[in-house]
């Protein structure tokens, strides 16, 4: 028992190493870029100015998004998808796969859920003891289920899922940002400094070095960033892109896929002008999401929402609704009678 939490320490605290290597590599740019290019080799005031103007701005909405990135904790699924006492003792006592299949089929009729196994089973996790909502998967690193999965990315040591995905969107475009504008702006004093007009070796050195890794992390995260876009556009998850996600009817890659418009909606909300700041604006909750299979009156989020709400509604509205239900049923009877008089 000591062993495994002393190799599970290790493992949070290796963990971070990317992170800190990010850091380490964005931080040494800013001392390159502000001390080395702009204070040290321009003279321009004018071009001074301007360059350390936008690049104070990239450079705060990069950090900005990153560390939404990592420090926003992945949604878990809520406790009206756990098992009761009662139904997680029949489960357990049940050793008969069928009727475990059957025990889980009951309750899940009270849920949002039109996802299934492989198998076209329930989606049930047995190590965090809950159906798993459409588009939930359980992450080994985190050690928890996650809404609207999409992987573990190592370089911000956390989940990527419905909880912040806008976030990585965002770091990643934030980052493509900063690194053409750092490129763009030292690719003419590189040329300087390597015919020989700016002899300053120490500012050299850096200037040379923040082309190549500026260039360097271009390159690798802007085929990143495309592949992302193109799944926000199919409403896809990177597990869904591996693995289609199975519905009642069968498989399915374009289940979720709604259109360009209400795809984008999903994940930066309906206001446009939040788009591209990291504030969280996603729709929903997490626990179920239009289904392109779905006929409009069934689905969840398009009809009878209140149907999944936490408290049921208060005992007001219920009655109400009650009230309602009984006079059209009056109604109906009335008109029955008339019309076989």
């Amino acid at each position: 028992m000591a062993l495994s939490r002393g190799l599970r320490c290790c493992q949070r605290i290796f963990s971070w190493i990317p992170v800190i290597i990010i850091s380490c590599v964005v931080l040494w740019s800013y001392y390159a870029y502000v001390f080395e290019l702009c204070i040290v080799t321009l003279r321009n005031n004018v071009e001074r100015a301007t360059y350390l103007l936008t690049f104070h701005m990239c450079f705060i909405m990069f950090w900005w998004t990153y560390w939404k990135a990592i420090f926003t904790p992945p949604s878990t699924p809520s406790k009206k998808f756990q098992l009761s006492y009662t139904d997680k003792e029949r489960y357990e006592l049940e050793e008969r796969p069928d009727v475990q299949k059957q025990i889980l089929a009951d309750i899940a009729k009270k849920l949002p859920l039109f996802t299934r196994a492989q198998s076209g089973a329930i989606r049930f996790c047995d190590r965090c003891q809950v159906l798993k909502p459409d588009r939930c998967h359980h992450c080994s690193v985190c050690e928890t289920c996650v809404l609207k999965m999409d992987h573990h990315c190592p370089w911000v040591n956390n989940c990527v899922g419905f909880s912040n995905y806008k976030f990585f969107l965002l770091f990643l475009s934030y980052s493509m940002l900063y690194c053409v504008f750092v490129a763009s702006t030292v690719f003419q004093y590189f040329i300087k400094f390597w015919v020989g007009d700016l002899p300053n070796a120490s500012a050299k050195f850096h200037v040379l070095f923040l082309l190549f890794v500026a260039l360097m992390f271009f390159v690798s995260l802007v085929f990143l960033f495309g592949y992302h876009c193109w799944l926000v556009a199919k409403n896809r998850s990177t597990l869904e892109a591996f693995s289609a996600p199975v519905f009642q009817n069968g498989p399915d890659r374009n289940g979720f896929h709604l259109g360009l418009s209400r795809n984008l909606q999903q994940v930066f909300g309906e206001n446009k002008k939040l788009w591209f700041v990291p504030v969280f604006t996603s729709e929903g909750d997490g626990h179920y999401f239009p289904v392109r299979t779905v006929h409009d009156s069934e689905n969840p989020l398009l009809a009878n929402e209140e149907k999944w709400t936490e408290d049921g509604g208060s005992d007001e509205e219920n009655a109400d609704r009650e009230l309602l239900v009984s006079e059209d049923e009056n109604v109906s009877s009335t008109v029955t009678i008339t019309n076989e008089s």
